[in-house]
């Protein structure tokens, strides 16, 4: 017998040695995928694009875009507000002083 091992036995041995697998991170940023529906209006559909930022960021840095597309938000509702309607009608009663 010879304490030699013969080359065949040498190669399966090499290929059995599993690959490192790739680490995987938990805290690592990981896109959310949720889905933003436009809404019509630019200033919000801008804001709502603007939580994509958060698919590149860990965790942490989550609640200053939150907050920044809140008060982003809020402008826009304010601006609503600040419109001027349409003309009232004039009254059909006239004046009853």
């Amino acid at each position: 017998m010879s304490d030699s091992v013969p080359e065949a036995a040498a190669g399966t041995a090499a290929e059995a040695v599993p690959e490192a697998e790739p680490t995987c991170d938990p805290a690592a940023p990981a896109p959310l995928n949720v889905d933003r529906t436009p809404s019509g209006d630019a200033d919000v559909d801008a804001q709502l694009g603007r939580l994509a930022d958060t698919d590149h960021l860990a965790t942490d840095g989550h609640v200053e875009v939150y907050e920044d597309v809140h008060r982003g938000l809020r402008d826009a509702l304010t601006a609503l507000d600040a419109r001027p309607g349409p003309p009232v009608p004039p009254s059909t009663y006239g004046d009853r002083s």
